[in-house]
């Protein structure tokens, strides 16, 4: 499992990649790795410091540390490409992600969702995570 500091140098050695590189597509390459590593750190500082305002379902099945971080992750590289995804597969995972959510706050965690995908909608590497 990855900590926001691994992610973090990660990110440290793709900007020193680009350094000294001369082919537009290595260069794009390496910034895009660098801010998609950049937003996993992002992600991870934030889920440490806001796991007790994240939903929780109450039928949902315990999951151990690990599997937490999978499913962190998953859904990382979905909102990344999120723009790739064809617009019926984006309303079906945006419809499934806001039934996730307890039945009295849905429709508040819809709109969330609505706002941050149209915040985001016009990244050039994907959505920021």
């Amino acid at each position: 499992m990855f900590t926001p500091r691994q992610y973090r140098a990660r990110a440290d050695e793709d900007s020193e990649l680009i350094t000294g590189r001369d082919k537009p597509d290595e260069i794009r390459e390496f910034q895009r790795l660098k801010h998609n590593f950049t937003e996993l750190a992002d992600n991870a500082d934030w889920m440490a410091n806001n796991s007790s305002q994240t939903v929780h379902r109450k039928d949902a099945p315990t999951l151990t540390e690990e599997e937490g971080h999978i499913l962190r992750c998953l859904g990382a590289s979905v909102i990344m490409r999120w723009n790739t995804l064809p617009t019926k597969l984006q309303k079906e995972l945006f419809d499934n992600a806001s039934s996730v959510g307890e039945l009295l706050q849905t429709g508040a965690f819809k709109q969330q969702m609505a706002r941050f995908l149209h915040k985001h909608k016009n990244d050039e590497a994907g959505l920021k995570v």
